[in-house]
């Protein structure tokens, strides 16, 4: 409802909004939405639940009528079959590194990239981001052979080089920094470490990279997860199995150890449990960086 102002204004009655807050927050108001809050948080949390039920059983129990929903007493069978079939701490290891080292790679090239597009003015600046922006609509797919034919010529295949290398300076990760450093890094700051006489790298390293910490996580999460996850590469450079990343190493599980459900089970969720640790970890910066843009209305 509104109604008109001796200046020929509306005035919004706030008395529907007030009500509707007043029932919110009264004591029936309040169970009913933790109520449906909770309910919302355990339907959520319930895959992950029943993912560590089933890896505590055998196939006869999983595939059973009504399935088991408490805790089994064959994960240690389970564990030491999955252990028989195939490296799993070697490949969980294999991983672990080469996921670390790719994105600490990725932070540091699309943060000092992001820097030059946000801060420095040269020719062809807005061109040459423009075609970078462009590559994003280009499918990864399509390049598997001619990186493969250019792997192969530099004999990086069987070796981890053709995971880390690519994509250190990637698209999305530039385009990322420099739209934070654009709007959470003020100029004046850098012009008074110029002043000081504080050279390029510097203030790059000791004003730049504080500042974006809450993007930098973000971005970390988001390249770990997915150098973590990626499968079709490893599996076309990785000939020996002493250098399988994890889901490389889970893919024979299927041929290995027939179907097998618990075996299989326990060897996803023991791929799971290291990037949910990481989110977990850093769960608060990822969303500052998420949020920051909207925040400061950059």
């Amino acid at each position: 409802m509104a109604t008109t102002t001796q200046g020929g204004g509306l005035a919004v009655k706030t008395k529907s909004r007030t009500g509707t807050r007043d029932r919110l927050a009264s004591p029936l108001g309040m169970t009913l939405l933790y109520a449906i809050l909770i309910g919302g948080a355990l339907l959520a949390s319930f895959p992950f639940y029943y993912t560590l039920v089933t890896m505590t059983h055998r196939t006869s129990a999983i595939l059973s009528i009504p399935p088991p929903i408490w805790f089994g007493g064959d994960l240690v069978q389970n564990y030491n079959e999955l252990l028989d079939a195939l490296p799993f701490w070697n490949a969980l290891f294999n991983s672990f590194a080469i996921s670390t080292i790719h994105t600490v790679m990725v932070l540091f090239f699309c943060s000092l990239a992001g820097y030059g597009f946000a801060k420095f003015q040269f020719p062809g600046r807005e061109l040459l981001f423009g075609f970078l922006l462009a590559t994003l609509m280009v499918p990864g797919s399509i390049g598997i052979i001619p990186l493969f034919i250019v792997f192969r010529n530099l004999h990086w295949i069987d070796t981890w080089y053709p995971l880390i290398i690519p994509g250190i300076a990637n698209a999305f990760g530039i385009f990322w920094m420099r739209q934070y450093i654009t709007s959470a890094v003020p100029v004046d700051m850098m012009d008074a470490a110029r002043i000081d006489g504080a050279h390029e790298f510097r203030i790059y390293w000791n004003i730049i990279v504080p500042v974006i910490v809450p993007a930098l996580a973000a971005l970390a999460i988001l390249t770990f997860m997915g150098k973590w996850n990626d499968f079709q590469l490893p599996l076309l450079i990785l000939k020996d199995e002493a250098k399988y990343t994890l889901p490389v190493a889970l893919s024979t599980l299927q041929s290995l150890r027939g179907t097998e459900k618990g075996v299989q089970i326990l060897g996803a969720a023991g791929a799971i449990i290291p990037i949910l640790t990481v989110f977990i970890l850093a769960s608060r910066q990822f969303m500052s960086g998420l949020t920051a843009g909207a925040v400061k209305g950059g």
